[in-house]
């Protein structure tokens, strides 16, 4: 069964609400329904009650932003496993939202609202919008995630496949089925030499293996603007489906791959490190991993709000590279 957009909801989704998530009393009743976000990879609904208000997300065989990609249904198992493990530490628990209910057979999750809040996405066009001051819980989020005790998290493998073959796979072949041109003209052939690169590629395909690897550290899996929203009690992390055991690494190569394409001042990329504490890390995969990142994003399926010239995009294109075999 879906959740279906129904402004009432019919009597199935009452009927659902009330007796399968058993989160509705029975004088609640439900006042508006409608979309929470872009939806990019579940669909995520904003329910009005006349008590309250709160966040339904359901997982669907394929990904909502584009129904044509197949994805494992079961991802909403993985959030709340992720979301359950971080009980131990109450500062993860504050900048996370909190479960309501789940339901397992049709992968529906109820949480809390976190209120009137935007993600991160802006900075793509305005970096000036990341501050200072959100650097800082976004590096401490993401170094107590670490350190947390998860030797039982799921392998989440499903997921990982899919996250691998359009992180390390489908950017990077001549015949990928993807018209670059259609997201701006001139950007496939600026792709073409990378695709053609036999030597990249063969780092790229030796870092996606370790990325399969069953890690010892718990990962958000894909922790960047999107996933960071702004809320009036300050920067709370969600949308955790790609959550794995996996390097430190990966994490924070991509956070720092997205404050890049952002345009980010160098010297906040610095103090997100600095905060974060990078003694122990490999400073080589890190920048790998980002490197990588940055070339899916510019030559990938998942394309991102950037406002960047051809230019820009070959100049970071090539420091990718550089990052990928040199770094």
């Amino acid at each position: 069964m879906e959740i279906k957009l129904e402004v009432p909801l019919g009597a199935k989704e009452l009927y659902f609400l009330r007796n399968k998530l058993k989160i509705l009393s029975i004088d609640e009743s439900i006042d508006t329904v409608e979309r929470a976000g872009a939806g990019n990879m579940n669909m995520v609904l904003r329910v009005r009650t006349n008590h309250r208000q709160l966040i339904l997300k359901q997982s669907r065989p394929y990904v909502n932003k584009y129904p044509e990609i197949p994805a494992p249904f079961h991802r909403m198992s993985i959030e709340k496993a992720f979301y359950d493990t971080l009980l131990t530490d109450n500062r993860l628990v504050e900048m996370t939202p909190s479960l309501i209910a789940f339901d397992d057979e049709h992968q529906v999750l109820a949480m809390e609202d976190l209120g009137p809040s935007a993600d991160f996405a802006a900075i793509y066009q305005t970096p000036s919008l990341l501050r200072r001051s959100d650097i800082e819980p976004l590096a401490v989020f993401l170094k107590r995630l670490h350190a947390v005790s998860a030797e039982a998290f799921p392998t989440n493998e499903a997921m990982k496949l899919l996250n691998h073959a359009h992180i390390f796979e489908i950017p990077f072949m001549l015949e990928n089925g993807l018209n670059l041109d259609q997201v701006q003209p001139g950007l496939e052939e600026i792709s073409l030499p990378y695709r053609k690169d036999t030597i990249l590629k063969d780092q790229i395909r030796t870092t996606g293996n370790r990325y399969l690897q069953q890690g010892r550290t718990l990962l958000h899996g894909d922790f960047y603007p999107g996933s960071w929203l702004k809320t009036a009690d300050g920067i709370r992390i969600i949308d955790t489906e790609f959550a794995f055991m996996g390097d430190r690494e990966f994490d924070l190569g991509v956070a720092l791959a997205h404050l890049k394409l952002a345009g980010v001042d160098q010297d906040l990329l610095n103090y997100f490190l600095e905060v974060y504490d990078t003694v122990g890390i490999d400073d080589t995969l890190m920048h790998r991993y980002a490197g990588i990142e940055i070339l899916r994003r510019l030559f990938g399926v998942a394309q991102l709000p950037l406002h960047l010239t051809l230019e820009k995009k070959q100049v970071l294109a090539q420091e990718a590279k550089n990052n990928i075999l040199h770094a």
